[in-house]
């Protein structure tokens, strides 16, 4: 596939302004941009991490409270695809700041496990994560990644990440229409922080 044009499109929405630039408008930035640096990281185009950084900036513009735990989620993992190190500790401090590692929901606590794993605190992230496993509101694949992880456990983690894999394929939604499975990408970057080093299968989702 050529993601070039589908990069080009999303710049251009990108840019588009309708009316003020308020929350809801900031999150479709958001978005548009995060859909953007997917597809150029699809072709292999290094601009892809600028547009992760726009991506991960309009999130936490956003962002006014309540629990819209997807916006740190995002932020999160448009930092780590951006190998923006400083971002990525910032936006990871300010995520257990809000009170993620405690929320009610497994959205705020996948945001807290993932800002643990990137500051390296595996103690943590293990209880967080383990909080995650069973549940019937979460993806089981994601949550023992996330397990597998923190614990240093190289054939689980293996095995839960081609499984996230396999769900990209052949699921019929994806984020602005962009299949790409940046879940996928995102679990390695935290297992190689952690010492774990896959690479993962050929799939029509990765680059």
């Amino acid at each position: 596939m050529n993601w070039i044009p589908t990069a080009e499109e999303k710049k251009t929405r990108y840019e588009e302004q309708h009316g003020d630039l308020d929350e809801r408008s900031l999150v479709r930035k958001g978005n548009v941009a995060y859909a953007a640096g997917l597809a150029l990281l699809m072709a292999a185009d290094p601009e892809s991490s600028d547009w992760f950084r726009r991506a991960a900036a309009r999130w936490r513009e956003s962002w006014s409270g309540g629990e819209s735990w997807g916006r740190p989620v995002g932020a999160l993992k448009a930092s780590l695809l951006a190998h923006d190190e400083p971002a990525v500790e910032e936006l990871a401090t300010w995520t257990l700041e809000l009170g993620t590692a405690t929320a009610d929901s497994p959205i705020g606590r996948y945001a807290a496990a993932i800002a643990l794993l990137a500051l390296g605190r595996w103690p943590e992230a293990r209880h967080v994560a383990e909080s995650l496993r069973g549940r019937d509101d979460f993806p089981d694949d994601v949550a023992d990644a996330l397990a597998y992880i923190t614990a240093h456990d190289v054939v689980g983690y293996i095995e839960a990440v081609d499984s996230v894999v396999d769900s990209f394929e052949t699921r019929n939604e994806h984020l602005e229409d962009v299949a790409v499975a940046d879940t996928a990408l995102v679990l390695n970057q935290l297992a190689r922080r952690r010492g774990i080093e896959y690479v993962l299968r050929a799939s029509p989702v990765l680059p």
